[in-house]
């Protein structure tokens, strides 16, 4: 197969759905070799940033001078930005080489009492073969849905992390915060550090309990004075400056060093957050191969590592801000509006204009309700992907919030609709699903706006 042809038959096995559980990808890596054994691995669970977090613990990782992979879910852009080796996409030969190879012990797999393999699985058992065949020193892995029953919680990490608990796919993983955090807990095996930065008290104390039954050491991270080392084996602590909470550099202070001052690329006050998680799991995975965090390579990573669709802002040449941010749920929407908040204040916007689209899985009106009430526009919109909400049902639900809503289903077009007329004093902000952010490629955007008539 070609790479057209891999993501074809990678894409026709959507129709058999999510299916959670460990058997049968466990069944198919026995196949391929057990490759997923090859590698330390950082293991990286949450409702909301747990992309971010596995971005800057590769990136930091890889400053280290080591060998690095990192797999996410989901793309933004092309499906190869799934599966990266310190920052570097898996080619389109190599990706489609290797569903090429998979295939066959795909469908002898699908002929026994383990059934027919997922596109999640596939592409999950494609990170894993790139990883060992390129013989990666540590791969960092973000987990699809939930963890416990997750297809990648096949791994035996030297770290795990659990970024935050929010209420989202609650028909899969449940409808409280304890039941979420048990599922998200999963991924804590026994006597492994588990970091996080989860506040809810329901589920810190779910956490804590299981990773209390599985003596695994338990590292919570919260805001606070960052000027030394916390000597508190339990605690992580993380300070911004306040005249710069959102885009200013970061303080971090482990149980036993401390990172002073250092600028992130991703702009965001839960970035901040985030980066506290990946350097604390980063610390406990380089000290499980008997190497200690160097200051200079900390700060490096953490400069260098970048997402698409994560607060990704462009001004526009004599026209508006364009913001581009998957957020997909309450907790990420939440999060946005206050980065978007400060991006007002320090480039000078005096309106915005909000194009929204999501998927199935995700409540609209948490995500409006932050984002919403700013707008003078809603444009409805609707991704290309099978599980889109409908437009009208997401213009529906922002009625509630902004008086000025229109539906535009398809993607491109409802961004080109908001950036109508746009002064440069305005914000046009793209969000609700990186599905929808997937459509809008900043290149094609910027040379469509320099085309117009003006």
């Amino acid at each position: 197969m070609d790479f057209d042809e891999a993501v074809r038959y990678m894409g026709g096995l959507i129709r058999f759905g999510w299916k959670l559980g460990n058997d049968r990808i466990e069944a198919l890596l026995h196949r391929l070799g057990d490759p997923h054994r090859r590698y330390a691995v950082v293991h990286v669970a949450g409702t909301k940033g747990k992309g971010s977090t596995t971005a800057v613990a590769a990136s930091i990782l890889g400053a280290h001078g080591f060998r690095v992979g990192a797999y996410f879910s989901p793309y933004v852009y092309d499906v190869c930005e799934r599966v990266q080796i310190n920052g570097e996409p898996i080619p389109h030969a190599d990706f489609a080489r290797l569903v090429t190879y998979v295939r066959p012990h795909i469908e002898a797999l699908a002929e026994t009492e383990h059934g027919q393999t997922t596109e999640f699985e596939l592409k999950t058992v494609i990170g894993f073969l790139y990883f060992a065949e390129c013989d990666v020193d540590f791969a960092c892995i973000e987990v699809g849905i939930g963890g416990r029953m997750d297809a990648t919680n096949v791994v035996s990490p030297v770290a795990t992390v659990i970024t935050n608990i929010g209420l989202d796919h609650t028909e899969i993983l449940g409808d409280t915060y304890a039941k979420i955090a048990a599922e998200k807990a999963g991924i804590i095996k026994p006597g492994i550090p588990c970091v996080t930065a989860t506040d809810d008290p329901e589920a810190l104390e779910t956490i804590t309990r299981i990773a209390t039954e599985r003596s695994a050491p338990l590292l919570r991270v919260s805001r606070g004075a960052a000027v030394r080392p916390t000597g508190d084996s339990a605690a992580v602590r993380w300070d911004v400056p306040v005249d710069d909470e959102e885009f200013g550099p970061v303080s971090i202070a482990t149980p036993s060093s401390v990172v002073l001052n250092a600028q992130m690329r991703m702009g965001g006050r839960y970035q901040r957050a985030n980066a506290a998680c990946a350097l604390a799991a980063v610390e406990s995975a380089l000290r499980a191969r008997g190497a200690a965090l160097d200051d200079g390579a900390v700060r490096a990573g953490m400069a260098q590592a970048a997402l698409p669709g994560r607060l990704t802002v462009i001004r526009l040449e004599h026209g508006p801000l364009f913001v581009l941010d998957g957020a997909h749920n309450a907790m990420a929407a939440e999060a946005l509006s206050r980065a978007i908040a400060s991006l007002r204040k320090t480039h000078g916007i005096q309106t915005m204009r909000l194009v929204i689209g999501m998927v199935g899985g995700h409540s609209p009106d948490g995500v409006l309700a932050a984002l919403a009430p700013g707008a003078e526009l809603v444009v409805a919109c609707q991704p290309q992907w099978k599980r889109a909400q409908p437009a009208e049902e997401i213009a529906a639900t922002a009625r509630a919030y902004c008086p000025n809503v229109e539906i535009v289903p398809d993607v491109f077009e409802a961004v080109r609709r908001a950036l109508r007329d746009a002064p440069p004093s305005c914000m046009v902000l793209i969000s609700g699903s990186f599905y929808t952010v997937g459509e809008v490629l900043p290149e094609k955007l910027i040379a469509w706006w320099k085309a117009i008539d003006r």
